[in-house]
């Protein structure tokens, strides 16, 4: 809702207050929203200075927790259409926060820090139910047709495979040495990280609102990754891991809640309302160029530096992102093909009636009288005229004349359908709409006197109880397109001429026949 829109309530003092009309879904955040935000971030900033110590983690637990509450309060106070998504990321976080309460334990009360705990097993369900709400998001916000997004999210997702592999997963092989914790930990932690990064690229990519709900997901979701990742790298070197991972664990909490606390959480699984450009604009190709970039990159960095060449990974991931590189381009060869037909169709078409325009229209003229030429069988021009439109059209108004144009077409092109049906082969006619309210009429293998017959009968199928008047030339063999279409263009004249609602038939340049 914009401010033009909100309706203004008059308070003590001169203050004035926005409020959403009645009925209007409000989209501004309220006070809640704000109280929350401001205590989280003050929560975890004073958390994350705070010394190592009992009294720390309490207060980690106490925002964490409180978090997850807040996010059910979120949800049911804005009652989203596709809660179900929601509710799985709040329970991801809520098996998160136990996974931190149980290191805690350990950490305390036991006074042990074991390789592989159950602290893990939360740690590690936790990705697994929140890639599930994430995925539910996506479903809700993808349409069906949008496969190029999901080639996209997969592109991204491979060269993140290949740098996750490079900097986390292999080193942390290499230093789990013979533990078999160890080494399933070095591995599962990265893979979580990505299974969200994929989703969250899928998110990024997808039809749909970019609403302030959305973005407060989008943030949160890249603050867990990039605290993940930096713990796991520094756990991997065996170096503490410094206040500020905390602090972005912390902020995560505090954004996932703001994402649900905000009214506009409702518009988030609504494809139809987004205003998302979802054309392969020039961003979009510069970040897939740099992620298909990722595997020759790494593979040039690291000689470059003298490092360990990672050749299998470097060249596994090339061959996948090559081939969904040109999965996509074959994507985009498809939408340029249809969209070029698209083009095409406009170009040759009236867009009113959907008839054959006049370039169009000229067009078959010529190539049956090539046919016509070479065949020996008779071609006719008619021009036809609506009587009185312009009288109908300050009557009754200009959308009537549009639709009385369209309807027309339609009866016309029933009833010659009808005609060519028991015509038999070697016949054919053609309307196309020459301009405002003339059409013309191509009949090829009709003689003068049919052609005359034929138009007549579009008399009684004329919509609105309108008539028309016509003139109908017989192309001599010889003269040009434009020399038969204005012999034809004289007769309708002198069909006007001769009192409106009736077919004159040209026999020559000055000579007329009225049928």
């Amino acid at each position: 809702m914009t401010a033009a829109s909100a309706e203004r309530v008059a308070l003590p003092h001169n203050e004035v207050r926005h409020v959403d009309p009645p009925g209007v879904t409000p989209t501004r955040p309220d006070a809640f929203f704000r109280i929350h935000l401001v205590v989280g971030v003050l929560l975890s900033i004073i958390c994350t200075l705070l010394p190592i110590s009992v009294g720390r983690d309490v207060l980690y637990t106490v925002i964490s927790y409180g978090c997850v509450a807040m996010m059910c309060v979120g949800i049911r106070r804005n009652k989203p259409t596709h809660s179900r998504g929601w509710w799985l990321v709040a329970g991801g976080m809520a098996i998160w926060a136990m996974g931190d309460l149980l290191w805690a334990v350990y950490t305390w009360g036991l006074d042990i820090s074991p390789e592989f705990s159950l602290a893990d097993v939360f740690y590690l369900a936790s990705y697994v139910v929140m890639a599930a709400g994430f995925w539910s998001f996506v479903q809700a916000r993808r349409r069906d047709s949008d496969r190029e997004g999901l080639i996209d999210a997969a592109i991204f997702t491979v060269g993140s495979v290949l740098i996750s592999w490079v900097v986390l997963m292999r080193p942390g092989l290499e230093a789990a040495e013979a533990s078999a914790g160890a080494q399933v930990l070095a591995t599962a932690y990265p893979l979580g990280d990505l299974l969200l990064l994929a989703l969250l690229v899928c998110l990024l990519t997808s039809q749909g609102a970019r609403t302030p709900a959305f973005r407060w997901l989008v943030a949160a979701n890249a603050l867990l990754l990039v605290a993940d990742s930096a713990y796991q790298y520094t756990a991997m070197r065996e170096t503490p891991f410094g206040p500020y991972v905390s602090l972005a664990w912390l902020l995560g909490y505090v954004c996932f809640t703001a994402a649900a606390l905000h009214p506009s959480m409702r518009q988030l699984t609504d494809s139809k309302s987004g205003d998302f450009d979802t054309r392969f604009t020039r961003g979009r190709l510069a970040a897939l160029t740099a992620a298909s970039l990722v595997a020759p990159g790494t593979l040039l960095l690291q000689l470059a530096l003298g490092l360990r060449l990672e050749a299998w990974a470097v060249a596994l991931s090339s061959v996948v992102l090559f081939l969904l590189v040109v999965w996509r381009m074959s994507g985009l060869l498809r939408h340029l093909d249809a969209q070029a037909s698209q083009l095409a169709d406009l170009a040759r078409t009236d867009a009113l009636t959907g008839l054959p325009n006049r370039r169009t229209s000229d067009a078959e003229l010529a190539r049956m009288q090539n046919r016509a030429r070479s065949e020996g069988i008779p071609l006719c021009v008619a021009v036809l005229d609506l009587d009185h439109f312009k009288k109908f059209n300050d009557t009754f108004g200009h959308q009537a004349g549009d639709n009385l144009l369209m309807a027309t077409a339609t009866a016309w092109q029933e009833r010659l359908g009808q005609a060519q049906a028991t015509a038999g082969p070697g016949h054919q006619a053609l309307l196309g709409r020459w301009g405002g309210e003339e059409f013309v009429l191509l009949l090829m293998g009709h003689d003068q006197q049919d052609a005359v017959r034929l138009v007549e009968a579009l008399a009684p199928a004329t919509p609105a109880g309108q008539s028309f008047s016509a003139g109908v030339a017989r192309w001599d063999g010889l003269e040009s397109a434009t020399d038969v279409f204005a012999r034809a263009d004289q007769a309708l004249y002198a069909a006007k001429t001769a009192g409106r609602a009736q077919v004159c038939a040209a026999e020559s340049l000055n000579d007329w026949a009225v049928a």
